[in-house]
């Protein structure tokens, strides 16, 4: 008879003693229960304690935990986006009570309030993300009537979103205007004005994570603004203003021609729909920002109750408003203090880092700002390289470091690792040169 059960005659460990053999892995008994019984039906190569070790870390491997993003890419999808502290003690919130008539209040109104006055909107309601704003107001506004869109922005983003679908799904039907890359005013008319049509809203989708160059034209919103029906505009990215007051100085270069919710209603969209954690910093959510009895239509669809958020989202999504409306958003979200950090200070913490762990070298590098956001540009950055593909070893850390080869070295970009990070970079990186 082996140590993990099995005898000579290949007959194998029991499920209970491939399960104990799993133990020194942070898993739940239960879980290691249904390891150890795949790990016998997938044959004898499976059966040692080794392999059923091996197996329970690869589980284990795939629980959400934090990780270090040294990508460089701000808003990694993969990574949750925007990286955002979120402290709610374990008591009950008033999500739906006014504390002032002491009866059943609005989920949405407090929060709302907060997120029109930050967009210049008349009214705001949040739902679970962006794909989910976009459903609801085509559902609650254009149900069996009639939608125009650009051809160039009828597009796809990451995930499988396609504007026709959601289109579909929503009940609304599309109506292609313009050519892939000119769209003018022009074809919205000849689209408005022909005797079947029977148009709800002109949709305008920033689109996001591709761009297209040379002979192209698009109808911009200050023009879309004199059709006689409402414009929505699906910003998705979720600047909320241009000028960006929250820095303190000129809106970073990298955000050039990037739409912002306070710009686009002032153009004359109706409403605008972004994601709450692209670049406005905070937790995944969608906004429904604009005209009040349009968003009042959109609270009141049934559809709206299926994609209302919880009180932790909710609670987030008022903290990152506030910090806006304080006007220290540069010190309290963790996206724009990443964004906003000088290269010089990036220089001075990965030379640090590079010095202590005694490998690797400091280059200059380029960030982006991810997530589809301002498609094109970069963000001037400094990494450390460290030569060969390092990536599974970072990854094997804990917690585990992301990081991105080029050129047959291994870059990590420090303009995404936090600075109480960097102890932990140059401790794994002393573990690489080992």
């Amino acid at each position: 008879m082996s140590a993990d059960g099995s005898n000579e005659r290949g007959r194998p460990p029991s499920v209970d003693r491939l399960a104990r053999a799993m133990a020194e892995v942070d898993l739940p008994h239960a879980v290691l229960v249904e390891l150890a019984r795949a790990a016998i039906a997938d044959g004898p190569d499976h059966w040692s304690s080794e392999a059923a070790v091996e197996r329970a870390q690869h589980h284990r491997a795939t629980l959400l935990a934090p990780v270090v993003n040294a990508t460089g890419v701000l808003l990694h999808t993969n990574l949750g986006r925007a990286p955002l502290a979120v402290h709610h003690a374990a008591q009950a919130v008033n999500v739906e009570f006014d504390l002032n008539t002491g009866e059943r209040g609005s989920r949405q109104a407090a929060v709302g309030g907060l997120l029109a006055t930050l967009c210049g909107a008349d009214a705001a309601i949040v739902v679970n993300n962006n794909a989910a704003a976009v459903l609801l107001v085509l559902a609650a506004l254009a149900h069996d009537r009639q939608v125009l869109v650009s051809r160039g922005e009828s597009v796809e983003i990451g995930g499988g979103f396609r504007v026709p679908e959601v289109m579909e799904q929503s009940g609304a039907r599309l109506v292609d205007v313009g050519t892939t890359n000119r769209t003018r005013l022009t074809d919205y008319s000849k689209a408005l004005a022909r005797k079947t049509a029977d148009v709800a809203l002109v949709l305008k989708v920033h689109p996001s994570n591709y761009r297209v160059e040379g002979f192209v034209e698009d109808t911009p919103v200050e023009q879309l603004a004199t059709l006689p029906v409402p414009v929505v505009a699906d910003i998705g990215s979720g600047l909320i203003d241009a000028n960006t007051p929250w820095l303190g100085g000129p809106p970073p270069v990298w955000l050039a021609g990037e739409p912002a919710a306070r710009q686009t209603l002032a153009a004359g969209a109706a409403l605008v729909t972004f994601s709450g954690d692209k670049l406005m910093g905070g937790p995944q959510s969608g906004i429904i920002a604009g005209d009040a009895t349009l968003v009042a239509t959109c609270a009141r669809h049934p559809l709206a109750r299926a994609l209302r958020p919880g009180a932790h989202v909710l609670l987030a999504v008022q903290d990152v408003a506030l910090a806006y409306l304080q006007r220290d958003a540069a010190q309290r979200i963790p996206f724009w203090q990443m964004a906003a950090m000088p290269v010089d200070e990036l220089r001075v913490r990965a030379n640090a880092v590079v010095a202590a762990a005694g490998v690797g070298d400091v280059v200059d590098s380029e960030a982006i700002p991810g997530a589809g956001s301002a498609p094109g540009t970069v963000i001037p950055s400094v990494a450390i390289r460290v030569e060969g593909d390092r990536l599974a070893v970072l990854r094997a850390a804990h917690p585990p470091v992301v990081a991105r080869t080029r050129d047959g070295a291994t870059l990590l970009d420090l303009r995404t690792v936090h600075p109480d990070d960097d102890a932990h970079l140059t401790a794994v990186l002393r573990a690489c040169a080992s």
